[in-house]
This record gives structure tokens, sequence and C-alpha cells, in this order.
């Protein structure tokens, strides 16, 4: 899933990934979702998750396992990876539940928890990337933050989360979520 701040991106800018995955046996897909507004980064992970819903349903016409689909975000898309895998409704749109996410794995997200990086954004480029993402509404920031959904008893599927060394926003926000999801019985890896 690519990032580009919830308005840009293009499900091409794989670069040399598909390569790499298919020279190892791995199907590849590249996911798109919707980029402009009024879409909210909600919508957008709706937008995902029935990407799932369709891999899901078609991985095995490619000769793929659809008990084995790896969800991988980057950014932006790392926050919409991290939702799908933590909000059980998003995936219910597709008569599937969170076990039909074998793993995520999420680079340099710094969004599972909108609220507090809003709070603790300090340059203004960043402050105006999550307001127009996210708007000032509280609940929906909430709602919109993975972390939130976090919770003992689901079937969240197992996190690997990379964060950029020099962001402090990328590394607490990781290391935040993976510790919510290991507190809910879950795993998580940073």
């Amino acid at each position: 899933v690519h990032g580009g701040g919830w308005r840009h991106g293009d499900k091409a800018w794989v670069g040399v990934k598909p390569a790499a995955f298919v020279e190892r046996g791995y199907l590849f897909a590249s996911v798109a979702y919707r980029l402009r507004e009024p879409v909210t980064p909600r919508e957008q992970a709706g937008d995902v998750a029935r990407a799932v819903g369709w891999l899901h349903a078609h991985a095995a016409e490619y000769g793929g396992d659809p008990d084995t689909i790896f969800l991988v975000g980057h950014s932006a898309g790392a926050h919409l990876a991290a939702l799908v895998a933590t909000d059980e409704r998003l995936l219910g749109g597709s008569d599937l539940d969170l076990g039909a996410v074998a793993g995520v794995v999420l680079l340099d997200g710094a969004g599972y928890d909108v609220p507090r990086q809003m709070a603790q954004a300090r340059l203004p480029a960043v402050q105006a990337l999550y307001r127009t993402a996210f708007g000032d509404d509280p609940d929906a920031q909430r709602e919109a933050s993975p972390i939130a959904h976090v919770a003992a008893g689901k079937r969240m599927p197992p996190f690997l989360l990379f964060h950029v060394g020099m962001r402090p926003d990328s590394r607490a926000q990781a290391q935040a979520l993976a510790e919510g999801i290991r507190a809910a019985g879950g795993r998580a890896t940073t």
C-alpha cells in the first residue's frame, strides 16, 4: 500500500519490489486507494480492505494461497494497512475477519495514534498534512487511529513495524502501537 500523505501517490510506486518478491515465489499486488477530498482515511482503509477481499477471493486463480496474504504499507499506506489489520469492521464488508491477513509489515508510519501525532507535531508542514487528512474532529481522529482498535481477544495478525531512526515521531508511534498489540496478547516487533 503506497504512501503519499493520504492525498498523493500511486500504486505504480513499487520500484523493484515486484521482481524481488516474485523471484522468491511470492505473488505481488500493489493496491490503490482514493486520494481526492472529501474521501477520509477510514474510507481509504475501506478501499484497502476491499482489495484484501478481492485478493482473498482470487488468490488461488493466480497460484496463491488466500490464507497467506501479507499486508505491507509505507508511510500513509502503513497507517491504512494498520487500520485494516486492527479494525475488523473494515474487512467485514468483504465477509472476512482480521484472520484473513496473515501478517502486516509497516514501513515508516507515524499515524497509528492520530490525536497524539497531531498534538506532538512540531513542524507546520506535518501539522498541515495531518489536519488536511484527518480534520479537527477528535472523535474522527480516534476512529482513524489503529491503536484505538487494538484490543484483547481479537485475531489480529502479527505485526513487523519499521521506523526511521532520525524521525522521533515514527519511532514513538511504531513503539506505542507494538506495545499496545503485545499488551492485548498479540505479536508485534519493531
